[in-house]
């Protein structure tokens, strides 16, 4: 059985970091937690391709340093002067950042522990991060009928 070691998250994202930045065209696949990408990313098991870019568009997912060590993998909803306006699939508030804390885009992703990949390139991702982008005043609403989270004491 391989032996397994848990770093935390900034070493660790620091030291592939780098090493993504290292090679030209070269790419890293990362375990993905939170709930930050529900519903796409949904739950345990879930992977994201990364690879480093120079150019970020509106509706790239990419993995950010918002705060010195605090990274998000979220969605860029806005680009302006420099600044970089971030949201997760699954939030409803915007985090902010410079366009140099982006420190990779994603390729896609590994859902549900599958080894088929789901690119960012694909017609599906496509659609859905079109759809989703723009449910962004109802997504409140979805969200609470796709995960509920009344207290089990109002539940009768």
């Amino acid at each position: 059985m391989p032996r397994q070691v848990v770093l935390p998250n900034d070493g660790f994202l620091t030291y592939m970091l780098s090493e993504l930045q290292a090679v030209a065209g070269k790419n890293v696949t990362l375990p993905v937690s939170g709930n930050s990408m529900r519903p796409f990313l949904n739950g345990e098991n879930n992977e994201v391709l990364l690879v480093a870019t120079s150019t970020i568009h509106v509706g790239d997912v990419v993995l950010a340093e918002t705060q010195p060590g605090r990274y998000v993998l979220h969605r860029v909803v806005a680009i302006e002067a420099g600044i970089i306006t971030l949201r997760g699939d699954g939030n409803l508030a915007n985090e902010y950042c410079k366009t140099e804390n982006i420190k990779a885009t994603a390729l896609g992703f590994y859902r549900n522990g599958s080894k088929q990949l789901d690119s960012t390139q694909d017609l599906k991702w496509r659609i859905y991060s079109w759809l989703w982008m723009r449910l962004y005043p109802v997504r409140r609403y979805l969200l609470f009928i796709l995960y509920p989270h009344i207290p089990n004491c109002l539940r009768k």
